[in-house]
């Protein structure tokens, strides 16, 4: 585990805070301000076993994955928040997710309490409001309908909100196929703040290899239940998956992943082969200048969408973001900077192109 240390925030021209707190509650893990694209991953409680076989009882519960698929699809379509990478594991998921409160302020009340009685029945005053029957609502009554739409709405385009009613659906129904009670998940999902294009791009390919990386799926075709296949199959001409985030290099959509699709694939077929060391290679001349928009070299992006979990904390990218980000929340560690720091040098020496704008300016 590496510190921030004062050497680095030199580097990146940001003075060091003078205070920080150690342990931080979600709200100031999670800052739309900052960046709207996070990686979000849950895990099963000890050896609860989400999808796959559970060795202990022998029983096969793979079915138990169109449950998380769908659920998303679902709470996507209600939610401001998109998908962009996903992959349902035997006893975890990873997301990688894109906050969008603009379009939640863009919302009519009304359309608001209806997205919301969607998921819960609501107050009775909302539901007769929405009904349309008479008497109208008085003054006082429209005041608390407001406060309520004001609590919706935010709710609405709230990270926690959205991984705990996933969460919940999936604990209350292999609870009880299961027929026991208690926890399912661990106490909190962890997130990490993904702050400039590289981390964008390195951690949506740490996402869809995972069964690769696990020995559950030998190549990217046969890794069921992840957003990789379904970018596969879009290829192949298929309709675009309704539950993922348009790839736009353009930049010219609203809410898109500022990159190109069949570049993606490229560098996540190339990089799934490394995993494997009978299938290991020099990369291809047409990759290098993908990675060169990126800012990063060979090395450096195996390594950083490999092991993102271990080399990086609460945000990934490169030092001068992470250490823009210790400084705005007060930050005096945080884990990756090292890695970070290398990428930027692997960055600057191969003369980087990619705009951290771009994941600002979309969002």
């Amino acid at each position: 585990m590496m510190l921030f240390r004062p050497e680095s925030a030199a580097y990146a021209g940001v003075p060091l805070p003078a205070s920080a707190a150690m342990t931080r509650p979600r709200s100031s893990l999670v800052h739309p301000a900052d960046t709207r694209w996070y990686h979000c991953v849950s895990r099963c409680v000890r050896r609860a076993c989400l999808c796959g076989i559970d060795y202990s009882s022998g029983r096969n519960f793979d079915h138990r994955r169109s449950w998380v698929t769908d659920r998303l699809h679902e709470l996507s379509g209600l939610f401001a928040i998109d998908i962009a990478a996903y992959a349902v594991m035997s006893n975890h998921y990873h997301l990688v997710v894109h906050l969008a409160p603009e379009r939640a302020a863009a919302w009519s009340d009304r359309d608001v309490l209806l997205r919301w009685t969607r998921l819960f029945a609501g107050p009775p005053l909302v539901r007769h409001y929405l009904s349309g029957e008479e008497p109208a609502l008085c003054p006082p009554e429209l005041d608390q309908l407001r406060e309520w739409v004001a609590t919706f709405r935010q709710r609405l385009q709230d990270l926690s909100w959205f991984l705990r009613l996933l969460n919940e659906s999936i604990s209350r129904r292999a609870n009880a196929e299961d027929q026991c009670r208690g926890r399912f998940w661990e106490g909190r999902f962890k997130s990490q703040a993904l702050l400039d294009g590289p981390a964008l791009i390195s951690a949506m390919i740490y996402v869809d290899l995972n069964p690769v990386r696990a020995g559950m799926a030998a190549t990217l075709e046969a890794s069921s239940h992840t957003s990789i296949l379904a970018r596969l199959r879009e290829l192949e001409g298929a309709a675009q998956e309704p539950l993922l985030m348009p790839f736009d290099a353009s930049g010219r959509l609203p809410s898109a992943i500022p990159f190109a699709l069949d570049d993606y694939i490229r560098l996540a077929d190339w990089r799934g082969r490394q995993q494997h060391p009978d299938k290991r290679g020099t990369i291809s001349g047409p990759l290098l200048p993908v990675l060169h928009r990126l800012g990063l070299d060979e090395q450096t992006f195996v390594a950083m969408s490999g092991e993102l979990m271990k080399k990086f904390g609460n945000a990934i990218g490169a030092p001068a973001t992470i250490a823009e980000h210790c400084a705005r929340h007060e930050l005096r560690y945080l884990r990756g900077v090292g890695t970070g720091l290398r990428a930027a040098e692997d960055g600057q020496a191969e003369g980087g192109e990619w705009e951290r704008s771009k994941c600002a300016d979309n969002g």
